[in-house]
């Protein structure tokens, strides 16, 4: 086979490659039972007393992760920086599951801001505090489905409420979202690859209690 046509052939299957659809946890890596953070994930919040109250499961026949809280927040995320061609593979895709809503939150309100399930898409810019970038893709208790509005509480944070409420509570629902879209809906212009992915769940602010699960997340081609 001639040199030109071998480097061809390699470059067509770099491209394929690097354009597939990309998992970021189906936690089937994880030990069943495993508590607190994720193998894989990092803790390290600054605020609030977070009980990372997370369990490896299986459910519906499937490996996910168990949240629970209880007048508390617990975030953990993970690192993909330069894993995700987000031209190529716009579409974030997660499976969840809400089983207790915060009672009487609502994203709107700076003092009852708490989700049974929060998925957060983050593009770090220094100072983070103050400059980064960040989808929160949540359940709420009481702003309604298709809500796009800022967090009242982090002024980095834009919320894209997926779910309100609780007539599909205990059902595990797939969800897809064209993050390219929505990230030019928000800011404007076009994103670079992601940093991290988040995955939250609170209920302090209501001095309440919320759980969820999450099943598989992945960035794939549209």
């Amino acid at each position: 086979m001639p040199r030109f046509v071998v480097l061809t052939f390699v470059l067509v299957l770099a491209v394929a490659a690097w354009a597939a659809d990309v998992v970021i946890d189906d936690w089937t890596s994880q030990k069943v039972g495993a508590k607190g953070i994720p193998e894989g994930w990092l803790g390290g919040q600054t605020w609030g007393l977070p009980q990372y109250d997370m369990t490896i499961e299986e459910n519906d026949g499937h490996r996910v992760l168990h949240l629970k809280s209880k007048i508390e927040s617990s975030a953990i995320r993970k690192d993909i920086k330069g894993k995700i061609p987000l031209k190529e593979t716009p579409i974030l895709e997660w499976r969840w599951k809400a089983v207790v809503l915060p009672k009487g939150a609502d994203c709107r309100k700076k003092s009852a801001d708490d989700q049974a399930a929060q998925l957060y898409v983050v593009w770090p810019r220094f100072p983070e505090a103050v400059r980064s970038q960040i989808i929160g893709y949540i359940w709420d208790t009481t702003c309604p489905a298709g809500s796009v509005l800022k967090s009242e509480k982090t002024s980095t944070v834009t919320y894209v409420v997926v779910r309100s409420g609780p007539a599909d509570l205990g059902k595990w629902i797939t969800e897809r979202r064209n993050v390219v879209e929505d990230y030019k809906k928000i800011y404007g212009g076009q994103p670079d690859n992601p940093g991290f992915i988040s995955i939250a769940i609170d209920s302090d602010d209501t001095t309440s209690s919320a759980e969820s699960f999450f099943g598989a997340i992945l960035f794939r081609k549209p």
